[in-house]
């Protein structure tokens, strides 16, 4: 990896990229991260649709994908891409993301604490213009999005 541009900015150019393909295969980005890895850099791209998506498809969008990214991004240096489906505790990263999985269990963790905890695991009960609402333990509670650091599916 080329010490003249980060990590973020890396990611970044590769998400777009990414998007740019997923789109135009009808497939839908979820996440995309870079790590490192007993010093090897690991390119890691999460991919649905509606139905899910199969190995086959990951595996054409692997290869279209490297494609690209090694003629957009030349200085990038040597990595590994991973492409696969994001699973059952699915990222909710989009406003778009909570819509779609209204009513599922869900779990978030924020950046302060609210009402004396971090960790919330709960019904994803209302999605509202600058919050959203989960029920755990039957009680309502309204986490303002910018204070999400993580939420995903738990798998049930």
């Amino acid at each position: 990896m080329n010490v003249s541009q980060s990590t973020a900015q890396y990611v970044s150019l590769i998400t777009q990229v990414a998007d740019d393909l997923c789109q135009g295969e009808g497939f839908e980005l979820v996440h995309v991260e870079m790590v490192t890895w007993n010093r090897q850099t690991i390119i890691r791209i999460y991919v649905d649709k509606p139905g899910g998506i199969n190995l086959d498809e990951c595996a054409d969008i692997s290869r279209q994908l490297g494609d690209l990214l090694d003629v957009q991004l030349p200085d990038m240096g040597s990595y590994r891409l991973e492409i696969s489906s994001p699973g059952p505790y699915r990222p909710l990263k989009k406003k778009q993301d909570f819509q779609r999985f209204k009513g599922s269990q869900i779990k978030i963790e924020t950046r302060t604490a609210i009402q004396g905890r971090k960790k919330f695991t709960g019904i994803l009960e209302q999605i509202q213009e600058d919050a959203v609402v989960i029920e755990v333990d039957g009680e309502q509670v309204e986490i303002p999005d910018q204070q999400i650091y993580k939420a995903n599916l738990t798998g049930r």
